[in-house]
């Protein structure tokens, strides 16, 4: 009854930036952390960043510098900035959060996944 669907993936050159946005539609009461994950062909599905409904924000190593995650609770959506792309960002992008279900059902939801591919 919650969903999340992710946009704005597609295919950038190495050193491009990407935008994206993932808005939450449901019977929802609240959003509380949300995520962005990502998981490349042959690899493990890799945390990237995190959000938490006060915008406290963690983002993995491999990323600092050059991602930027933030959330708009009026909206019920989460961004994730990317800049400075490299071949290895490639994976598809997964949206996932931690939402509490009108009118108290604790819920953890993810995307259906948003493709990333960086190549020249």
């Amino acid at each position: 009854q919650v969903q999340l669907v992710e946009s704005g993936g597609g295919l950038v050159q190495p050193g491009g930036s990407l935008r994206l946005s993932c808005a939450a539609s449901g019977s929802i009461f609240s959003i509380n952390t949300m995520r962005w994950y990502r998981q490349a062909p042959g690899k493990e599905r890799e945390l990237v960043a995190t959000v938490t409904r006060g915008s406290s924000t963690n983002h993995a190593d491999s990323i600092k510098g050059r991602f930027t995650i933030s959330r708009d609770n009026a909206k019920d959506a989460v961004y994730l900035q990317m800049n400075s792309l490299k071949p290895e960002d490639t994976a598809v992008y997964y949206c996932n959060a931690d939402v509490t279900s009108w009118p108290r059902e604790y819920l953890e939801v993810w995307g259906q996944g948003t493709l990333v591919t960086v190549s020249s």
